[in-house]
């Protein structure tokens, strides 16, 4: 990993204070030949996080110039993560940008669920540092599953781990969207109204762990999941002792109208 803050080499005195000090937002996007898709998105919700933590906006100008010097040339492939801070003691912020090799969602095989009573603490803002969310993906990993489903107290669905998550209902052959509280994935915004070309209308809904099982309220039929995050889209085949189906037509055409997506040049 390589990291740059305010597009300088982080000092030791500036990576202590980032350790002791985790308060703060990010975004985490996929770049490929010096582009990435929803450009504008990310940099919309690094503002809109700044001003509601920090009380000031974050040029989005400023941060596509650190994330092009910290890519150090046009045409590289890369993870990259912006991650903005408290400046130390003292006003205003420090951008961090993290690249690191590029990532991609593995298609095969399905990713596997587990859920747990937990719901991240203001959930529309990307954070680093939530300890609940990484205690809760461990334990699934640790347990033999790929990622954790954070679900409420009344078994309501909002989001996984690291990802959104989406449902097909086989009725109308819509996405359905829990309703549940969540981050507003890159992936999600700029993959769901794209879905219409598709013949996939999206729609949110509240989805609970019992219409896993077909004994929920829900109103449509369930016949197939995947989660999205920025490394992709992957079919869920699995949410606990439940075996989903894995629908391939609908797995294919999330994935057809991500892959359609134009790519915003950094």
């Amino acid at each position: 990993m390589r990291i740059e803050v305010d597009g300088d080499e982080p000092t030791r005195e500036v990576l202590q204070d980032a350790a002791l000090n985790p308060y703060g937002h990010f975004t985490a996007m996929q770049v490929r030949d010096g582009r990435t898709r929803g450009l504008d998105l990310h940099l919309a919700r690094l503002d809109a996080a700044n001003r509601e933590l920090f009380g000031e906006a974050l040029d989005g100008v400023r941060v596509r110039d650190l994330i092009r010097h910290a890519l150090r040339g046009e045409g590289q492939d890369a993870s990259v993560r912006v991650i903005v801070r408290g400046a130390g003691d003292g006003p205003g912020v420090r951008v961090f940008v993290a690249v690191r090799p590029p990532f991609a969602m593995p298609r095969e095989p399905a990713q596997r669920l587990k859920s747990v009573r937990y719901l991240r603490t203001a959930p529309h803002i990307k954070r680093p540092g939530d300890f609940g969310q990484g205690y809760h993906i461990d334990q699934a990993v640790a347990a033999g599953y790929d990622d954790a489903l954070l679900v409420g107290d009344d078994g309501t669905i909002a989001e996984a781990g690291i990802a959104n998550i989406a449902f097909f209902d086989g009725d109308d052959g819509s996405v359905v969207w829990p309703d549940g509280p969540q981050l507003a994935g890159i992936t999600m915004q700029v993959t769901a109204p794209r879905t219409t070309e598709f013949g996939m209308p999206s729609r949110t809904a509240r989805v609970t762990l019992t219409d896993l099982v077909g004994d929920g309220n829900s109103g449509f039929a369930l016949a197939g999941a995947c989660v999205t995050n920025s490394r992709g889209i992957a079919a869920v085949s699995r949410i606990d002792a439940v075996d989903l189906p894995i629908a391939a037509e609908f797995v294919k055409a999330m994935n057809a109208a991500y892959d359609a997506v134009p790519w915003d040049g950094i």
